[in-house]
C-alpha cells in the first residue's frame, strides 16, 4: 500500500493531536499550579475571595516586593531543615532496594526453576503477607525494637519496608523468570557454566528490564511510605513525607502550608526525572513476557 493511502485524514489527526494535547494539559495542571503556587505566599494560593490572587499575588508583591518569592523553600529547606529529610529518604531507598532485589531475584529464580509443589504455597504465603494491612505489621515490630533500643534508627525503617515489601518483588520476579525459557539455562550448563554463573552470566542480562522495573517499584514503596516511616522513625530521622506532614502542624502546634507546598514539589520532582530516565525499561520490563528463547 502506498503512504498516501495508509496517511491519516487530516481533521482525524487534528482531533487526535489536539484530545493528546488535552489530556497532557490536565495531566500537568495539578504539579504545574502546586509549582507555581510554591513561589506564594499562603493568603495568595489559598485565596477564598479571589482565585486569582494565585496567579498575580498581591500579597506576595506587598511582603516581598515581587509577585514571585522563595520563602516557601528557604523555610522548608534551611529553617526547617528538609535537606535532611531528603538524605534519610534516599539511603533508605537505596538500601530497601538494594536488599529487595538482592533477595526477590535469588527468590524468584530458585522458585521458578524448581519443580517442588511446595513452590506454589510459599508464593501463596507470601501473596497473604502482603495483602495485609502494613500497619498491622508495624505494630508487631514496635515492642522488640523498644525493647532492643532500635527505635527511632533508619535501620529499622529499612528491615520493615523490606519485608513488606519483599512478597510483591518476589511474585513480580518470580513472574519475569518464568518467561525466561529453562533452555537458556540448560545451554549455559552445556558450556560448562555453574548453575550460579547461569544465573549471573546468562539469565540476569536478560532479566535485566524485568529487574528495573522491579527495582523502580520498590522505590517507589520506600519513597512515598508514610505510615512505617511515620511510627519507626524519630523526629530527627525523618523521611520526606512524614516531614512533611509535620509542615501541617496539629493542634496543637501551629503549621506552614507553604512549607508543604514546597517540600511537595520537590520531593515530586525527582519522582518526575526518575520515570522519564528509565521509561523505556519500564515498558520492555512490563512486557517483558515477550522474550524469546
Amino acid at each position: 500500500m502506498s503512504s498516501k493511502a495508509t496517511q491519516q485524514p487530516l481533521g482525524l489527526r487534528i482531533v487526535i493531536y489536539a484530545f493528546i494535547g488535552i489530556w497532557l494539559v490536565m495531566a500537568a495542571f495539578p504539579f504545574l499550579w502546586t509549582l507555581w503556587g510554591s513561589f506564594k505566599v499562603e493568603l495568595d494560593f489559598f485565596s477564598i475571595t479571589n482565585w486569582k490572587d494565585a496567579l498575580f499575588g498581591p500579597r506576595t508583591q506587598a511582603t516581598y516586593g515581587s509577585s514571585l518569592t522563595g520563602a516557601g523553600y528557604e523555610g522548608a529547606w534551611i529553617q526547617e531543615e528538609f535537606w535532611r529529610a531528603v538524605l534519610n529518604t534516599f539511603i533508605v531507598c537505596f538500601f530497601v532496594v538494594c536488599t529487595s532485589l538482592t533477595i526477590g531475584t535469588l527468590g524468584g529464580y530458585a522458585l521458578s526453576r524448581s519443580g517442588f509443589k511446595y513452590t506454589f504455597w510459599l508464593l501463596i504465603i507470601a501473596l497473604i503477607f502482603r495483602a495485609m494491612p502494613p500497619i498491622t505489621l508495624v505494630s508487631g515490630y514496635l515492642l522488640p525494637f523498644f525493647e532492643w533500643n532500635l527505635w527511632g534508627i533508619l535501620p529499622t525503617s529499612i528491615i520493615v519496608l523490606v519485608a513488606i515489601n519483599q512478597p510483591f518483588t518476589l511474585w513480580m520476579l518470580h513472574s519475569f523468570f518464568q518467561k525466561i525459557p529453562k533452555e537458556l539455562d540448560e545451554s549455559a550448563k552445556v558450556d560448562g557454566c555453574t548453575q550460579f554463573q547461569a544465573f549471573r552470566h546468562v539469565i540476569i542480562p536478560v532479566m535485566w528490564p524485568g529487574v528495573i522495573t522491579t527495582g523502580l517499584f520498590s522505590f517507589l514503596l520506600a519513597y512515598n511510605d508514610f505510615a512505617v516511616t511515620a511510627m519507626l522513625l524519630s523526629k530527627e530521622n525523618q523521611t520526606m513525607v512524614p516531614k512533611i506532614a509535620s509542615f501541617l502542624g496539629t493542634t496543637q502546634t501551629e503549621g506552614n502550608v507553604m512549607f508543604a507546598v514546597a517540600a511537595v514539589v520537590s520531593a515530586t520532582v525527582p519522582l518526575f526525572i526518575l520515570v522519564m530516565f528509565f521509561q523505556r525499561q519500564i515498558v520492555s520490563g512490563l512486557t517483558a513476557g515477550a522474550v524469546k528463547g
